[in-house]
């Protein structure tokens, strides 16, 4: 149960998910998404294995509740969280949580909602909601839950590396300022900023040197963004993980960003981080970036970095996981 999916919605989180949700189908398990906002077309549609059924109305989840199509576990995150618990523990069908954030609202689910499982994006993220619990619930145990970083496939995300400067999500939050700012500082180099797919996005056409494009499906990202984009920039206020970064490091395109603790698990030692409000250290990190022998050497850290998080063992430990709910009502 989720509010929106690829590839009309192409935030990290719904293509985490998608990620997740489509490894359980290529194993043979039936796996159905129903939305909760309209989307436009109207109709049902199959991705990767995953069938994804439109909105139409409050009695949709009827159908996965009783009867033959019976769900034998409801999988939910984001905004969908509380009303897939209550449905869950109504029907006595075991909840999946999946953490993408670590916001107080999305924590108090692990209480009020009492999922079987909780699927976490990070260690950092797994470790703040331990000691979340602890001074919540004291010595009470904890949902069961594994960590599973935001799979992504290298394969589905290498190109040649172009020449922008790239930021993807023109948010203020996802550091739009600090793209702009960047743009007026260095004219001479060309920039490229690329719609997101939520927030208040901030458009400036006054830039002779910055290129914007709409928002990108993510099957078209490597051929349409990491192939135009030398450098990707993710001064982002808040990231839990960083999806985008790491998909930047398939096609060995080095990553600047803040140092939120998401970004720092993400990109590891292959990351340069400067503080989002320092803007001469990005302005002389992607100057020292220019430099070829140092670009060679970025290149190549950000290619090793990606290759170093497949995410196979993980996904085999989700599908183990899963699969125990499915027959035992528990991943253990």
């Amino acid at each position: 149960m989720f509010h929106a999916y690829p590839p009309a919605h192409n935030a990290g989180a719904e293509w985490a998910a998608h990620s997740l949700l489509r490894e359980l189908a290529a194993r043979g398990h039936t796996v159905d998404v129903l939305l909760s906002q309209p989307v436009d077309p109207d109709v049902v549609y199959v991705l990767d294995g995953v069938t994804v059924h439109p909105h139409r109305g409050k009695a949709d989840p009827g159908r996965w509740l009783r009867g033959e199509d019976r769900a034998q576990v409801i999988v939910t995150h984001l905004e969908n969280t509380p009303r897939a618990s209550v449905l869950g523990e109504v029907h006595r069908i075991p909840v999946v949580h999946l953490l993408h954030n670590s916001f107080e609202k999305s924590k108090s689910w692990l209480v009020k909602g009492s999922p079987t499982l909780v699927v976490y994006n990070t260690a950092w993220m797994k470790a703040d909601a331990e000691a979340w619990w602890r001074i919540q619930r004291g010595e009470r145990p904890m949902p069961w839950g594994i960590t599973v970083h935001p799979p992504v496939a290298m394969a589905d995300y290498q190109a040649t590396p172009g020449d922008r400067i790239t930021l993807i999500n023109l948010t203020q939050e996802k550091g739009a300022q600090v793209f702009y700012d960047l743009a007026e500082r260095m004219p001479r180099r060309k920039f490229l900023g690329v719609v997101g797919g939520y927030g208040q996005q901030i458009i400036r056409d006054d830039l002779p040197n910055v290129e914007i494009i709409p928002h990108t499906p993510g099957d078209r990202m490597a051929k349409d963004v990491y192939a135009r984009t030398k450098i990707l920039l993710a001064p982002s206020s808040y990231e839990s993980y960083g999806r985008v970064a790491v998909e930047a490091m398939c096609s060995g395109i080095p990553v600047i960003a803040h140092p939120t603790p998401g970004l720092l698990e993400s990109l590891g030692d292959a990351g340069a981080f400067c503080d989002r409000d320092d803007l001469d250290a990005w302005e002389a990190t992607i100057k020292r970036l220019s430099v070829p022998a140092v670009y060679r050497a970025a290149s190549k850290a950000a290619s090793a970095r990606a290759a170093g998080l497949d995410p196979q063992a993980e996904l085999d430990a989700w599908v183990t996981a899963m699969e125990g709910v499915i027959r035992y009502a528990t991943p253990r």
